[in-house]
């Protein structure tokens, strides 16, 4: 089986642990971020993985090869300019329509840490014939995305940080790209499983989120669905604080 690893952004919110290395080397419980993320990636199956950088890219080519890879086969998509999420997945896709295999691959962002059951996710993903299943959970979050009743992608609903002049929070900026009756808002936990046949339905260009390609494809009632993962530990680990609660959690054997 198949993954990539989102590794290339510039790690802005851990600063100053980002000041002279890239995110996916800052450790967390001993361990890198990247390194975490491939063990957990292995644990499952995993075998292939492509890993996108770009802050001190040749930082993370010297920790593969000081690891031997850590026994899996890895290739690596160095982005000189970032390309966000669907820019570097659509970059990176000739490795995943290699040899026309319509295996599902596992998308993964390389600061969060989960128990996330990523074969039953699969599973879920095949059993529901999908574009693209999205590990969902009801937690707060600032960017909600917004399924029907049959747990199908419909819209986002994005928080605003600013107030009002009385000081009340703004209200939520809400984007419905086709009618829904009752509407669910999740918060997407940053990991994917993708069928290769999206990757040629890619047809952004350049830099792009691949949220704004998921809701142009699921207007269009492509099958982009959520797989509900409440009952999982689940870690952004976005900011250096974020990082020390982790710690905490895994000396507690929350995460193992």
């Amino acid at each position: 089986m198949r993954a990539m690893i989102l590794a290339a952004g510039l790690g802005t919110r851990l600063r100053p642990l980002t000041a002279g290395r890239p995110k996916a080397l800052v450790t967390v419980a001993g361990h890198t971020m990247l390194e975490i993320a491939l063990n957990r990636l292995r644990t499952f199956g995993v075998r292939q993985v492509m890993v996108n950088t770009h802050h001190h890219a040749e930082m993370i080519n010297d920790f593969l090869k000081a690891h031997d890879n850590f026994g899996m086969s890895i290739e690596i998509s160095r982005e000189e300019v970032l390309l966000d999420t669907g820019g570097g997945l659509k970059r990176a896709a000739w490795f995943f329509l290699a040899g026309s295999s319509d295996e599902p691959f596992i998308l993964h962002n390389v600061d969060i840490i989960s128990t996330i059951d990523l074969a039953r996710m699969v599973q879920f993903h095949v059993e529901q014939n999908a574009l693209a299943s999205l590990a969902v959970q009801d937690r707060a979050t600032s960017r909600y995305l917004l399924f029907d009743e049959d747990g199908q992608l419909c819209g986002r609903r994005i928080r605003s940080e600013e107030t009002n002049g009385d000081g009340r929070p703004q209200e939520a900026e809400t984007e419905l790209i086709r009618p829904a009756g009752n509407v669910s808002a999740l918060a997407f936990s940053g990991i994917h499983v993708i069928s290769p046949r999206l990757l040629t339905k890619l047809t952004e260009e350049g830099a792009f989120s691949i949220i704004s390609a998921y809701l142009r494809l699921a207007a269009q009632r492509e099958k982009i669905v959520a797989f509900r993962a409440d009952e999982y530990y689940w870690r952004d680990l976005g900011r250096s604080e974020d990082v020390i609660k982790a710690e905490s959690e895994i000396a507690a054997g929350i995460y193992k």
